[in-house]
């Protein structure tokens, strides 16, 4: 769409021109129920201009503008609207728009979402508006450094719940069913944080401190909400985040409303949190995935001060806002929740993501430049949020804790209500560290790319070290060599498992860094570079430590060192150097000793990933084999009740291969078989049923009768994903013309559908829809919403069908010169993936039988 895609320049030029007093929105959400395709919205914008005569523009994504006036001049709309835009020329000084539009629902979660549950037939409605879709509910200036107030007025269905920035209101009664919600002015803030949810939603409303609290979700989901477990999470995270950021809460409220068919895990709206309703269970769910929650949820309330009270200038900084979230949601639940361990987590998932993105040949510095809204729209990566906040955490131990949390305070301070940007946090941090922070600044923010650290050594006739270095590497794209801080340890087999000895800590700084402090030191059984975790940096291990793994890794008590052995064989793997197969054994040996439920679940794809993407082709299907039986055996071995019995069961259901692996997954299903402790309840079943599908043992009609069983939204994405997994032609037709040809489905049916149209033992019938991918490509890209363009690029690429073949088709597609750049970005990582996939089976290959 013409207009649509704001660049940089463009932002900073109109923010040099208008400055923004108050927008009043007013709309009229009453033909919801019948099913109408738009709503109107009326908008007024007050601003003043620098420049009385000058001309700039209005954001507005909208099927029709009916009428505007600007200072009470009528314009008209066909004149100065092109979809996107509203061209304003001859400002006054102080300017009034008002004008009125109808503006479509979406079913893409983008803009104004619309849902209607299968359950009850209500219809529910919220608001996502990060990067750029408020200008879908309602005209504004659309970029964050352009804040205005907000007040809200809204005629809706009066049986329903309506959330958004300010306390809910009590309605005013209208005619017949319908009543108006007239909210209080915001405060200052940028558009995308500001929201509209409504609908027939039920929860718990109470407060904490003189603060309203909510947590919301649909009604026929609502008998699952433990509302209480958030709100108790929700009540330390205000203690802990006030006590440290040195500021109150800042705003009237808040509520947190689980959402249908959400495109990610939570928007940090002003006081009025959007989360994904996955995270409502109805099943029994694993640990990690509580444990995953409750990140999400602080997170989102660390965005309250960190977003919206002070809010970032351009999406340049987006990395600040994503990362700053993640460092202080974790800091978080290590001090102030159950989630003791959460730092060995964000290790083993959070960093084995940045490590990956980092790795690509699109990766870019934490501070990227950001040149338009389509490269921020692809810039939700490892980076962003991962790498960023490793990186903080190595911030915070540099400049000391201390003066990290007051430079902290006096940044919340000067920037209340306002932007800023990474120079801003900066200044105060050297003021209060007394650091200067400019070489920090330009090797690890505006560098990309991630070092490797491997020990060299030589030994004497005693077995104690007569020599002892680090070398640091980094790849030839990206030859940053930073400076780290961390740590060496050194662990021994013992009767208590292996036991750290001693850690040595220094400084590794270019190319080779001597550790005097460690000849004449015995070798131990493992060496662990990096122990304690307080760099950003892959790290290689010798062969004895290697060995002392395979044999031992679960016998090591604490879960952080365990997790960084982990991710140190992972990352030999994918960089051939360790095989695929060892990887297998290591992990099939030493998971079944993992007591954290996060590394175990962690471990377990990881495993599934190797099989089916790394392990040389030859020996695939041995592989399958060996996963399948291990899982048997731990599964039959777990604990009755326990988390580890549901991981192995649930990675079980989705790899059994064997006549008797599958007759027990079918067992399971039907209530033939059993196990003590394991409860085959609703979405194991269909993890269950899926499996059977894909191996040819269900069709259409088991998947008819199971949604039927479940007859909600999940179970309808459930059912459509488990119809694309049918191995059979027509229904690799059916999945891709739903999700290519046509433009119907919601967001979260056309994931569901992608997930399903690519299975390891389906590769064949994927072949003939190579050619067809990159043909649709262009498209896509330009027919849909961003969010679902991206769905299609990145998840229907035939990253199974890894071969030469392959990368030489996308490398044909991609020598075009005119790919918009973050569709070339999109296959590129897509490409490089498959291509370290062939380089890891090759390299495993050669290890022979």
């Amino acid at each position: 769409m013409p207009g649509a895609n704001l660049t940089r320049q463009e932002a900073r030029e109109r923010a040099g021109l208008v400055h923004v007093d108050s927008y009043q929105v007013e709309l009229d959400l009453t033909g919801a129920p019948g099913g109408d395709a738009t709503f109107r919205s009326t908008t007024t914008v007050r601003f003043r201009a620098d420049q009385p005569g000058g001309s700039t523009f209005l954001d507005l994504v909208a099927p029709q503008l009916s009428e505007i006036t600007l200072n009470g001049r009528t314009l008209d709309p066909s004149q100065v609207f092109d979809g996107a835009r509203i061209i304003l020329v001859d400002l006054a000084e102080h300017n009034e728009v008002h004008l009125v539009a109808q503006c479509a629902y979406m079913n893409t979660g983008e803009g104004l979402h619309r849902f209607t549950d299968p359950v009850d037939s209500e219809t529910y409605l919220y608001s996502q508006f990060e990067v750029a879709d408020a200008r879908r509910m309602y005209a504004c200036f659309e970029q964050p450094d352009l804040k205005g107030t907000f007040t809200f007025t809204v005629d809706a269905p009066a049986h329903w719940t309506l959330v958004s920035n300010s306390p809910t209101p009590v309605p005013e009664p209208l005619a017949g069913t319908t009543a108006r919600w007239t909210f209080a002015t915001t405060p200052l803030l940028a558009t995308y944080v500001t929201t509209m949810i409504a609908g027939p939603y039920e929860g718990v409303r109470t407060e904490y401190r003189g603060i309203p609290l909510g947590v919301f979700a649909r009604r026929s989901l609502v008998e699952h909400l433990d509302a209480e477990v958030i709100l108790d999470l929700t009540r330390k995270g205000f203690d802990f985040f006030e006590s440290t950021f040195g500021y109150p809460y800042p705003f009237a409220k808040y509520d947190q409303v689980f959402v249908p068919e959400f495109n990610a895990g939570a928007m940090e709206n002003a006081a009025a949190v959007t989360i994904l309703e996955d995270y409502v269970f109805r099943s029994r769910t694993p640990v990690a995935v509580y444990e995953r929650r409750a990140l999400t949820v602080l997170h989102e309330l660390a965005h309250m001060w960190f977003g919206d009270l002070v809010t970032m200038r351009w999406w340049d900084d987006l990395w600040l806002n994503e990362s700053f979230a993640e460092w202080a949601s974790v800091l978080c639940q290590t001090r102030a929740t159950e989630w003791t361990d959460a730092w060995t987590t964000f290790a083993n998932s959070e960093k084995s993501w940045a490590y990956r993105q980092d790795q690509l040949p699109t990766t870019h510095p934490i501070a990227a430049d950001i040149r338009d809204l389509e490269d921020v729209e692809v810039n939700f990566d490892g980076i962003t949020y991962a790498k960023g906040a490793s990186v903080l955490k190595q911030l915070v131990a540099w400049v000391g804790q201390d003066n990290f949390v007051a430079g902290l305070r006096r940044y919340f301070r000067a920037h209340e209500w306002s932007n800023s940007t990474l120079s801003d946090l900066l200044g105060e941090l050297e003021t209060t560290s007394g650091r200067d922070l400019g070489t920090w600044t330009t090797q690890w923010l505006q560098t990309a790319g991630v070092n490797t650290m491997r020990p060299e050594f030589t030994l004497d006739e005693a077995g104690a070290f007569s020599s002892f270095a680090i070398r640091q590497e980094a790849a030839a794209e990206q030859p940053t060599l930073r400076s780290h801080r961390l740590g060496v340890g050194l662990y021994d087999r013992t009767d208590r498992g292996l036991v750290r000895r001693d850690l040595v800590s220094l400084d590794v700084s270019g190319p080779r860094t001597e550790v005097a402090g460690l000849v004449g030191v015995r070798q131990p059984d493992l060496l662990l570079i990096n122990d304690e975790d307080l760099t950003y940096t892959k790290v290689r291990l010798d062969e004895r430590s290697l060995s002392t793994l395979v044999h031992s890794l679960g016998s090591l008590a604490e879960p952080l060192p365990r997790t960084l052995c982990w991710s140190a064989a992972w990352d030999m793997t994918r960089d051939q150097e360790m095989r695929a197969r060892d990887y297998l054994e290591l992990a099939l040996a030493n998971v079944g000793a993992e007591t954290n439920g996060s590394v175990v679940l962690w471990t377990l794809r990881q495993a599934r990933t190797t099989v089916d993407l790394y392990v040389a082709p030859a020996h695939r299907e041995q592989a399958m084999l060996r996963l399948a039986e291990a899982l048997d055996v731990l599964l039959r071995g777990a604990q009755p009740g326990s988390d580890a019995q549901l991981n192995y069961a649930r990675a079980f259901a989705g790899s059994a291969t064997t006549p008797r692996q599958l007759d027990l997954v079918a067992g399971l299903l039907d209530g033939s078989a059993s196990l003590e402790g394991l409860s085959i309840d609703t979405d194991l079943r269909w993890t269950l049923l899926s499996r059977l599908v894909v191996t040819g043992h269900a069709g259409d009609d088991q998947i008819a009768a199971e949604l039927r069983r479940d007859d909600t939204a999940t179970g309808a994405r459930k059912a459509a994903a488990a119809r694309a997994m049918r191995p059979t032609p027509e229904a690799k037709a059916e999945a891709w013309a739903q999700v290519v040809d046509g433009d119907e489905l919601p967001n979260a049916m056309q994931v569901a559908v992608i997930s399903g149209f690519w299975q390891p033992e389906q590769r064949q019938l994927g072949r003939g829809y190579v050619d067809r991918y990159f043909t649709a490509l262009r498209e896509v890209w330009a027919t849909r919403t961003n969010e679902t363009a991206q769905n299609i690029v990145t998840g229907l690429f035939p990253s199974l069908l890894t071969g030469p073949e392959i990368l030489e088709q996308a490398d044909r597609w991609l020598a075009a010169d005119d790919i918009p750049p973050a569709l070339r970005r999109l296959v590129v990582e897509s490409r490089d993936a498959m291509a370290r996939a062939l380089r890891v089976q090759e390299y495993d290959a050669q290890g022979g039988a």
